[in-house]
């Protein structure tokens, strides 16, 4: 019997036509890489992200050159049948920006600000205030995003002076935690203050630690009915930025903590963007969360499997399925709830291939050289020959078609 993760209750944001919070689906989301003032690219990287699914995705804004270059980029998706909502990220400078290029926060749905990277001393409510009367004027959405890495040191300063006073202190990690949630919960109220409604206010309290960022979060939000952002900042790449991704982000949605979500993967040389939005679908898919792609079970297998002709299906498989996923989607609705097996031999091949929509049981080493396919739990259909994976691919489209065709 599966577990219903029950969602913490927050406000409900809408950023773009995208809704985040207040029981909507947790949305994935991304940011490119490219230079934004480099119109070409950009559009390309947000249209590749939108492809794989990212339904929000974050564009640097950093020079008056790339703040220009965001109404173009938006009018060159619109023009290409992408409708996926940008969202800025502005740092140091923004508040200068949008005053020289108002137009680009038109052109945005949400403003991602670090509260410890608007201003320093006196000028930091005044450069806080342009940002979020910016967003307000424009009836825009803000993501008041704090990191480890740019914490306002002034805050965690005092909040370090205070501790010491104290009696019996406490540890300057859980001091540092602290004061992570002080200064996104001090922004939101200035925010609200200022005029920005708290059904337009998104919070992350993001850090590289596993443990901490549960502690963060969890403490959060007990604090606050504010849609909330999840992600390991600085996760790393490949084996290691996903487990840790996964092991933080896993144990907060099981808890009802996120309404969005990101994946911060260090891309190898020459790697797609579009991995971590993948990855954060399989997070959300494998939960039980949200389905996004029919997912295939395969074993790992073992010294009765030494042919590698089932781990060559397995893939094939789960590449095609992914590759089908842009049109499916329209044509199939449910089809990303699908389950296919591709098993190698018969220990639990056929146990496995009767568990999922659409199963193959291939042959181990030494056994007999059938696969037999299982449709629903009732087989179907014996395949041999040198044409399996191509008759396979054929049983699974014509039950996507008969199965998902009348959706």
């Amino acid at each position: 019997m599966s577990t219903v993760i029950v969602r913490r209750p927050t406000r409900r944001v809408l950023v773009g036509h995208v809704a985040v919070g207040g029981g909507a689906p947790v949305v994935v989301q991304s940011m490119t890489n490219t230079d934004t003032a480099d119109i070409a690219g950009t559009v390309e990287q947000v249209r590749e992200l939108w492809r794989a699914g990212s339904e929000l995705v974050r564009i640097t804004v950093n020079t008056e050159e790339a703040a220009r270059a965001v109404p173009v980029i938006r009018e060159r998706l619109d023009a290409a049948g992408c409708d996926v909502p940008l969202v800025g990220d502005f740092h140091f400078n923004g508040h200068r920006l949008l005053k020289a290029v108002p137009e680009c926060a038109e052109a945005l749905a949400k403003l991602r600000i670090n509260p410890g990277n608007v201003g320093r001393g006196a000028k930091r409510d005044e450069q806080f205030a342009t940002l979020i009367e910016a967003a307000a004027r424009h009836g825009k959405a803000v993501r008041i995003g704090v990191n480890w890495g740019s914490l306002d040191q002034e805050l965690l300063a005092r909040m370090m002076d205070d501790n010491a006073r104290l009696a019996k202190p406490r540890e300057p990690d859980e001091v540092m935690r602290h004061a992570l949630i002080a200064s996104a919960l001090d922004s939101a109220t200035r925010a609200e203050a200022l005029g920005l409604p708290g059904d337009r206010i998104i919070l992350s309290c993001k850090l590289s630690g596993v443990q901490d960022l549960i502690k963060v979060y969890r403490d959060l939000a007990a604090r606050c009915d504010y849609a909330l952002h999840l992600g390991l900042t600085e996760a790393g790449m490949g084996s290691k930025g996903i487990v840790a991704s996964t092991a933080a982000l896993a144990v907060l949605l099981q808890e009802g903590i996120g309404d969005t979500i990101r994946v911060s993967l260090t891309p190898r040389p020459g790697e797609s963007r579009a991995t971590e939005v993948q990855v954060a679908q399989e997070i959300l898919q494998t939960m039980g969360i949200r389905s996004f792609t029919p997912l295939v079970t395969a074993c790992p297998g073992c010294g009765r499997t030494t042919s590698t002709v089932f781990q060559e299906l397995a893939q094939n498989i789960q590449t095609w399925l992914r590759t089908q996923m842009p049109a499916w989607r329209e044509r199939y609705p449910g089809v990303e709830t699908m389950n296919v097996a591709v098993m190698g031999c018969v220990v639990n091949g056929p146990g496995e291939s009767k568990h999922a929509n659409v199963g193959i049981s291939l042959p181990g080493t030494n056994e007999t050289p059938v696969a037999p396919v299982y449709v629903d739990g009732e087989k179907t259909v014996t395949l041999k020959g040198d044409r399996i994976a191509e008759e396979f691919q054929a049983i699974v489209e014509d039950y996507v078609q008969r199965t998902y065709g009348n959706g």
